[in-house]
């Protein structure tokens, strides 16, 4: 089994958004966060099973990368 990071944000319509780090463009949306989850993990296995398809890009890592912290804005929700 396979662990990934998942970004999940509200969006303004009320949806909850989720983006999985490891796997460009792999995202998706719910209206609540079960199911919101549930979709995520069918969205993993498609975009699994597409990167295995093709011969593109393959995921390295993740890096964080420091910044001053003038260029930061933080929006509070």
């Amino acid at each position: 089994m396979a662990n990934f990071n998942v970004i999940i944000e509200k969006g303004e319509d009320g949806f909850y958004l989720s983006e999985v780090v490891e796997l460009s463009g792999c995202h998706t949306q719910a209206k609540t966060i079960d199911k919101l989850i549930e979709r995520t993990r069918e969205a993993i296995e498609l975009c699994l099973e597409e990167q295995n398809s093709n011969s593109g890009t393959i995921f390295v890592g993740l890096q964080k990368i420091e910044v001053p912290e003038k260029n930061v804005q933080v929006t509070a929700n």
